[in-house]
């Protein structure tokens, strides 16, 4: 296929006559009968006027109306567009065609050799012979020729054209390094979260065992044990101690309590008395702490209990259960967790509905508080009794106002005449402190431990007497007391255990003599020494039973008196 610059055939030789308006090579073909003549400065310059076309002189490109002269030769040149094979001179395309004396034209463009040298790394082909491969350029790529002062932007299609798949590339990498420094941030602050839970998580740890170790509650640490090295040993450790006396006015008798704060410890404890503990008299006899209450009254068991106990006592809290019940409306009921049914002891038949459900948080008034801390079952023993005194007692410490000023209010509200030296005042703030320790969790209730015959065995004053009163503990001899055992024949099992504690609250040391194999209709009272028929006279009225049961006879092993009952024990009479 050829194209315009094809025009000539054959195989003459073929001169460069200049560039078109994309820099490509123009040539003309020489005649072969003469050599080639050199070319005059106008031809030199349409020689290397890239846009010089294929058009005669006196064309018009812009159609002005103008044509340039056609230059002037002498007779023997030719014309240097046009030879006489017909080849077209290249045009002007500013349709000028004018230069100056020197060979310039007004376009600065300097008018050189007709003969152009190829660019470096070039080789020249002919018209009709296709270019080596690698000089195959696309007219963006192709040098513009010598002399020219500048290139034009239709040769750079990126000129004007900008590339989008930079812009994308650009993008994508601000994206992959926002991304990947996401990441990094995400992970210091990860590592930064871990360390403050860590350093948080010492801290705790810290503070909790150097809580631990002030209360003095770390494992190895505490006051209870004696060989623990603690700073303060039991005995040197200081509590605020007061006695609570129960008095049940309506079926009577009574319960004891010790309310203790060991200031050292931080911790406070109710410690239940068993009415038949051994108390050693003012005169040196033997009696129980019931009957020393109701003889000796509050001074006087007081300083017995000291003796006994090895403590020191600050003061006697009498509480009536009127008192109880209307301290109990005062704090705003109590929640205790019940062990049993209470039925109302104001109900005139038996069945009805119980004023006290047997359950976990039973809230209790007044009146339901006394009822359940005063009720004792048939066949129960003494004991459950007073820990249902002891968890109303716990109860109300967890109602009453921990404030001094405020717990004060309480107690004064209730009206009480107090004994001596306890005042309202000193009163208030000792309820106020127990009443912290309740709930914050740092109070229990313990009960003392009784021997059959009402002393304190070695095991229970370290459990209980040294531990949490920080005494020793000193019964009285047991011998000093009058020795009675007893036989049940009555059929009913807890009477056995009524009459154990009738005795024990009268003074007597109680001995189990078990049951017999048969019942009896009338009950007997036998002693053994004639020094002994006044102590056996007294145990027959203290259980309740005629004089004429009193009769000398043999008594068990180790007993002063031994008492049989027979049907006709009547508990409630004793």
């Amino acid at each position: 296929m050829n194209d315009r610059y094809d025009a000539g055939y054959g195989t003459e030789p073929y001169e460069l006559v200049g560039y078109d308006e994309y820099g490509r090579p123009m040539y003309r073909q020489i005649p072969a009968q003469q050599a080639p003549a050199q070319p005059s400065a106008q031809a030199q310059q349409a020689a290397y006027d890239p846009y010089a076309q294929q058009q005669g002189y006196g064309y018009d490109l812009y159609a002005t109306g103008q044509q340039a002269p056609a230059p002037s030769y002498g007779p023997d040149r030719q014309h240097p567009a046009h030879d006489p094979y017909g080849s077209p001179a290249p045009y002007d395309p500013y349709g000028t065609g004018t230069q100056d004396a020197a060979g310039h034209d007004p376009y600065g463009q300097a008018a050189t050799s007709a003969q152009q040298p190829r660019a470096a790394g070039q080789t020249a082909y002919i018209p009709q012979q296709a270019g080596p491969a690698e000089d195959a350029h696309t007219p963006e790529e192709t040098e513009p020729a010598p002399g020219r002062g500048e290139y034009h932007t239709e040769q750079f299609a990126f000129v004007e054209e900008p590339d989008g798949d930079s812009e994308d590339v650009i993008d994508w990498l601000k994206f992959t390094e926002n991304r990947t420094e996401r990441r990094e941030e995400a992970r210091r602050r990860a590592r930064a979260r871990i360390t403050a839970l860590l350093v948080v998580l010492a801290l705790v740890a810290v503070g909790s065992v150097g809580y631990l170790w002030f209360a003095g509650k770390l494992p190895g640490l505490s006051s209870s044990d004696g060989e623990s090295g603690t700073a303060t040993p039991v005995a040197a450790q200081k509590r605020d101690v007061i006695v609570v006396h129960l008095h049940n006015t309506g079926k009577g008798g009574t319960s004891t309590a010790l309310l203790v704060d060991n200031t050292t410890t931080e911790q406070g404890t109710t410690v239940l008395l068993p009415n038949s503990l051994a108390l050693t008299g003012d005169d040196g006899s033997t009696t129980t702490l019931a009957k020393s209450v109701d003889d000796d009254g509050a001074s006087g068991t007081r300083d017995q209990l000291d003796t006994v106990l090895g403590t020191s006592i600050q003061g006697t809290w009498r509480l009536d259960t009127p008192y109880l019940q209307n301290l109990v409306e005062l704090v705003g009921n109590i929640e205790v967790d019940t062990d049993t049914d209470v039925p109302d002891p104001d109900a005139k038949t038996k069945g009805t509905t119980p004023l006290v459900h047997k359950g976990r948080d039973q809230t209790l008034s007044g009146k339901m508080a006394v009822a359940y801390a005063t009720y004792r079952a048939s066949g129960e023993s003494e004991n459950a009794q007073l820990e249902r005194f002891g968890q109303v007692m716990q109860g109300v410490l967890r109602k009453i106002s921990s404030d001094p000023s405020s717990a004060t209010t309480t107690v004064q509200t209730l009206a009480q005449i107090l004994d001596p030296p306890l005042t309202d005042k000193d009163l208030g703030a000792f309820l106020a402190k127990l009443s912290d320790l309740a709930k914050s969790g740092d109070y229990k209730t313990a009960l003392l431990p009784v021997q059959a015959d009402g002393t304190l065995s070695a095991q229970t004053g370290d459990s209980v007497v040294k531990d949490i009163l920080g005494g020793t503990a000193k019964s009285p001899d047991a011998g000093s007391a009058v020795r009675v055992s007893v036989q049940n024949a009555t059929g009913a099992k807890d009477d056995t255990e009524k009459a154990r504690v009738v005795l024990l609250n009268g003074g007597f040391t109680f001995l189990e003599g078990g049951s017999a194999s048969g019942t009896r209709a009338a009950s007997e009272v036998i002693y053994a020494d004639a020094a002994d028929k006044a102590n056996a006279s007294e145990v027959a009225k203290t259980l309740g039973l005629p004089a004429g049961s009193v009769t000398k006879g043999t008594v068990s092993s180790g007993a002063d008196v031994s008492v049989v009952l027979g049907r006709d024990y009547e508990p409630s009479s004793s």
